[in-house]
């Protein structure tokens, strides 16, 4: 048998085989499922069996107007709120930054010395060894002095470039406490 043959044949088998299901299920009412009509059926009598569209569209555009009042809490709602009056807007533009805080070296600046026709400064930091700088060079890696004076230095923060004016503190005599 060729298999054309052969798959005519299946779908023979196929149709009856449906068509036996189907007779079987609608003679018998009692199979589950089963093709049957109750006996005291009766459909309801629906005048007009077409869908309202006008009727939808309204339940559609309806909106609740009512108080935004949560209803699962038994206090009373909230009082309206009051009407707020407005103060008409004027145009504030950009406010400028704050200026900079000013510039806090960690030293202070306590004598000027003069060797070999060189003015140098002399700081002090906490308790540590005195730090010597003449004008132009840096200190603590983060401090230039500008400007050496009698009476104050003149330093500048090199990665800001803030400048501030150290005044000179008179030295404190160790035995008596006292400023000579």
């Amino acid at each position: 048998m060729s298999e054309r043959k052969k798959v005519q044949l299946l779908i023979a088998l196929l149709v009856i085989a449906g068509g036996l299901y189907f007779y079987e299920r609608t003679s018998n009412p009692s199979l589950p499922g089963g093709v049957s009509a109750d006996p005291g059926f009766t459909p309801l009598s629906v005048k007009e069996p077409a869908l309202q569209l006008d009727r939808l569209r309204r339940a559609q555009n309806d909106q609740y107007a009512g108080t935004q009042r949560n209803i699962f809490v038994a206090a009373p709602p909230p009082p309206p709120p009051a009407a707020r009056v407005e103060a008409p807007h004027q145009f504030v533009g950009p406010q400028p930054p704050p200026p900079p805080p000013p510039l806090q070296v960690p030293v202070e600046f306590y004598g000027v010395e003069s060797s070999q026709g060189r003015q140098v400064a002399l700081f002090k930091h906490g308790d540590d060894a005195p730090i010597i700088v003449a004008a132009g060079d840096t200190f603590m890696n983060q401090f230039r002095l500008l400007r050496i004076g009698n009476q104050s230095a003149e330093v500048e923060e090199i990665s800001s470039g803030r400048h501030a004016t150290l005044p000179l503190v008179p030295p404190v005599d160790q035995a008596s406490g006292s400023i000579n």
